[in-house]
Parts: structure tokens; C-alpha cells; sequence
């Protein structure tokens, strides 16, 4: 693991706010992890007592359904930060965070974390920023799920993956989710996600092989996502 100071988490998130003294003190508490895919790195209801910085990876932030299926919520890569709301408000995680991939990531205690927000106002000002920032995309999210039909959130969450992820060496999506976690990100069913993908198939919007998808006609998408 690089020191703290060099690290990507620090780039992107709230953390570039610390001070070179501070960034060594978080370093001395930090505990790094390697997380495989498919494995938790905290689960919904438990107690986290601090917050995850995503070094390298991307794992899936999921709600448990009444009818007992996790729906992807949200998907979080390398330089972000996981239990940002639920240290602040003290209460037990809202989301289970399971890795997409092979994961890097460390832990730094609440007690750490909360010493700076009281002596540093740029660091707690810059995490508020980002619990407002999430508060958004779920707001977006659920006029999205409310005002667009399912094929128009399945073309809009295709544009998403791309965007965000990018592609592997053969021009597939990078992030490869199963059909049933596509269909919990779009709000359907299993069977209406695969019978819209094969419609996309047929349409040429999209190239299917095994779990894989690539975006052929990324205008077509965005004109039927928008």
C-alpha cells in the first residue's frame, strides 16, 4: 500500500482536505485490506465505527428487498470513501458493500476521522459535500425509476457502466454484472432485463456474449436512454 499522502483516495475524495501531518497520522492508524470478489466488506446493519477508502476496485453498495434480493443501490470505484453517513450519524450501514472485483482498501477508525472534523473545517465541509452529492443521485435515481420506462433505464444504466468504467482490452463492459444485478439496478425483473437485452441484440444497440455486453450504437442508446 502507498503512503496516504500519494494515494488516489486522497485525489478524489473528501481526504485531500488533510494537511501533510494529518494525512501521516491516518497513515500510523490505517488498517489495508485486500478484498476478493464476491466478498463483503460490510454488510447491512452492522456496526462499521469508521470509514472504507476504496484504493483499487469497484464493489456494489446493495439494499436487502422484502422479497429477499439484494438491489444494487450504487456503484463505488477506487478513490471513493464507504460509511461516510453512517459514522456521522452514528447509526449501523443503511447498504452492504460486496466487491465486484479483487479489492485494495483501508479502514480508518471513527475516532481518527472525527478528531478531523473538529480541528480541520475544509475536511468536514468536503464530506458534507459528498453526502449532499449522493442525496442528489438518489433523488435523480428515483424520478428516474418513476418517469422512464424499464428499456430506457436499462439503455441510460448501459451509457452508465461504459462512462464510469470503461471498457475491457476486447471492448466489452468492464464492470460485468449478472443479469440479475442489471435488472436490480434498473428496477425489473430478471426475465424482462434479458428479454430487453436480446431486443437490444437484435436492434444492434449492443453485442451479447455470455455475460459480457459491448455497446455497438452508443447514439441509438442515448437517444432511446434520454
Amino acid at each position: 500500500m502507498s503512503k496516504c499522502e500519494q494515494c488516489i483516495v486522497r485525489q478524489f475524495s473528501s481526504l485531500k482536505a488533510l494537511s501533510k501531518d494529518e494525512l501521516m497520522r491516518m497513515a500510523e492508524c490505517k488498517t489495508s485490506y485486500t478484498i476478493k470478489k464476491g466478498e463483503p466488506i460490510f454488510e447491512e446493519g452492522e456496526v462499521t465505527n469508521g470509514i472504507y477508502c476504496v484504493k483499487d476496485g469497484v464493489c456494489k453498495m446493495t439494499k436487502l428487498s422484502a422479497n429477499g434480493k439484494d438491489q444494487i443501490v450504487k456503484l463505488v470505484k477506487s478513490g471513493e470513501l464507504l460509511g461516510q453517513r453512517s459514522m456521522i450519524s452514528d447509526e449501523p450501514a443503511n447498504l452492504s458493500a460486496v466487491a465486484l472485483e479483487d479489492m485494495e482498501v483501508c479502514f480508518i477508525p471513527k475516532s481518527e476521522v472525527m478528531a478531523f472534523f473538529t480541528q480541520n473545517n475544509q475536511f468536514s465541509m468536503n464530506v458534507m459535500k459528498t453526502i449532499c452529492g449522493d442525496l442528489k443521485e438518489a433523488d435523480d435515481h428515483m424520478v428516474s425509476m418513476a418517469q422512464k420506462s424499464v428499456k430506457e433505464r436499462l439503455a441510460e444504466t448501459l451509457l452508465y457502466l461504459e462512462e464510469t468504467f470503461g471498457k475491457s482490452a476486447d471492448g466489452s463492459l468492464h464492470i460485468q454484472l449478472s443479469r440479475e444485478e442489471l435488472a436490480g439496478m434498473i428496477g425489473t425483473a430478471t426475465e424482462s432485463c434479458i428479454r430487453l437485452l436480446s431486443e437490444f441484440n437484435k436492434s444492434g444497440y449492443v453485442d451479447l456474449t455470455g455475460k459480457k455486453i459491448t455497446i455497438l450504437d452508443r447514439n441509438k442508446l442515448k437517444r432511446l436512454a434520454d
